[in-house]
């Protein structure tokens, strides 16, 4: 299925517009003649009420269309200009220069040539002003590049010719490996951090003088997860430990022969941690392999399998995701716009009051933990409590059309009420599950970028570098330097855990 917002080849965006124009003027014509069987009706009471949702109907599929064509694909509404209002000067375009803590600055001296050193006033020579001179800063970048190593282990002996010692090597990550742990890394991070086929990168590298195959490629990374397995294996037993964990899954392909196509990512997160698992299928039994017998609690969006195993299988609280609910009224605000506007607003001010408390660290102390969940329980029953209570009179104070848009967004929201309001009585519970949506997306774009995986265990060494990758992210620590870390670790005492939070300061 073709996503118009991700969707950059300007043929396919052309052919998508023609078809959706051809269904905006069949709408139309079908809207028309809804009109005028309405206008020819003898006043029956059940024939009005049904053109009546057949035109909503008609009316909120035509929105749907239009803003496929003309609309963006965020979430964010716009603004309501007010008449008392101030109008705000105009913003300065552009940021300025950035500052770049991160970079080494390195000094370049330019001086003038001999031939230019006199004075064209007296003749003169021109003297150097000592510390003196204008600098301006420019960044430029230093091509990467690819070197042999010669490592040249030196052999020592006894004068009694009965000892022979050679002095150790550097580390490999498998006996006589001609590639470094860098290197593998390197692949690694280019493939499930920056989203590069393998076969891609081989083109790179070859512009830059490296002559390698994409087998190759694959060997290095097989071999760097089996040495990362256990970090990996340790951080998803840390996640399903912690008290509350987000859950969401997207799908995922499989291209191997004999298997289903579409396979799952599957994944949880804390705040400090993500672990991920790429199953067969979006069952409940799959969820069930997942979550491990998780007890706690779980924040999710309203997918099914949660709620029949949040009841029958490992047996955990069940919150919702109240992003997932403003979705629904975002989607159809251009069709109900009075409606949505009040319910988005009192959503808005939800979020409001949570942005007024800091948000929780992943290497918060447990004084600051306790008393911003104190702070947070605090202002939700102060204010949230009355928005929610607001959201709910609300909600049974419409009566919309039974199968319309309207109809079927309150009646998800209505569904999801028990989960939605968890975290008015829970400090521990945020109000969505954005934190592990944010985690697919890397999964997404590596989906779309290199079509998902060739095998089972291309799946599975996917996941692992996901889980290690997104777990620094969500730490605040450099993906690419915790790997290396947890890679030499590993080198050095096999089976060694290297969590990213050792690397925090």
């Amino acid at each position: 299925m073709v996503r118009i917002e991700h969707e950059h080849d300007i043929e396919v965006l052309r052919q998508v517009a023609r078809l959706l124009d051809r269904e905006n003027e069949k709408l139309h014509a079908r809207l028309a003649e809804q009109a005028r069987q309405l206008a020819r009706l003898d006043g029956s009471a059940d024939a009005q009420a049904r053109l009546a949702l057949e035109l909503e109907r008609l009316q909120e599929m035509l929105s749907r269309h239009e803003r496929a064509l003309f609309g963006d694909s965020s979430e964010q509404r716009p603004r309501e200009a007010s008449d008392s209002t101030p109008q705000e000067p105009p913003a300065k375009r552009g940021h300025g220069p950035r500052s770049q803590p991160n970079l080494p600055i390195q000094i370049q001296l330019h001086e003038l040539p001999a031939s230019e050193r006199g004075c064209g006033v007296c003749g003169g020579a021109l003297e150097e002003m000592t510390g003196q001179a204008e600098e301006a800063e420019e960044i430029t970048v230093i091509e990467r590049r690819f070197v042999i190593v010669l490592h040249q282990r030196q052999k020592y002996r006894c004068a009694c010719n009965a000892n022979l010692v050679t002095a150790d090597g550097p580390p490999k990550l498998q006996p006589g490996s001609r590639y470094a742990p860098e290197f593998a890394l390197e692949v690694a991070a280019s493939k499930y951090l920056d989203h590069l086929p393998l076969e891609r990168q081989v083109r790179i590298m070859a512009r830059e003088g490296l002559v390698v195959d994409s087998q190759t490629l694959w060997d290095q990374l097989l071999v760097l997860a089996r040495h990362l397995t256990p970090t990996y294996e340790a951080l998803g037993k840390g996640v399903l430990g912690s008290p509350l964990v987000h859950a969401d899954e997207t799908w995922w392909r499989l291209m191997g022969k004999g298997a289903p196509k579409r396979w799952w990512v599957w994944a949880v997160a804390t705040r400090s941690a993500a672990f991920y698992r790429i199953l067969d299928s979006r069952s409940q039994a799959a969820g069930r392999e997942m979550l491990q017998g998780y007890h706690g609690k779980v924040m999710a969006d309203g997918y099914g399998a949660y709620a029949a195993l949040g009841r029958d299988g490992p047996g955990f609280v069940l919150a919702h995701c109240w992003a997932h609910v403003r979705r629904r009224f975002v989607e159809i605000e251009e069709t109900y716009p009075r409606e949505c506007r009040e319910v988005l607003d009192l959503i808005g001010e939800l979020y409001g009051v949570e942005a007024v408390v800091p948000a929780l660290r992943a290497n918060a102390t447990p004084e600051e933990e306790a008393e911003i969940l104190r702070l947070r329980a605090e202002l939700r029953e102060q204010r949230s409590r009355a928005i929610v209570r607001r959201i709910q009179e609300w909600v049974y104070a419409q009566q919309p059309l039974p199968r319309s848009g309207l109809g079927s967004a309150l009646t998800y929201l209505k569904g999801m009420w028990a989960g939605l309001t968890l975290f008015l009585d829970d400090a521990q519970i945020p109000l969505d599950n954005n934190l592990i949506e944010r985690g697919l997306r890397g999964p997404a774009l590596g989906r779309k970028n290199h079509y998902g995986s060739r095998s089972k265990r291309g799946a599975e060494v996917a996941a692992i570098f996901y889980s290690l990758f997104e777990s620094a992210k969500l730490c605040g620590v450099e993906p690419k330097a915790y790997v290396l870390k947890a890679i030499h670790a590993a080198l050095a005492e096999p089976g060694t855990v290297t969590l990213p939070q050792s690397l925090l300061s």
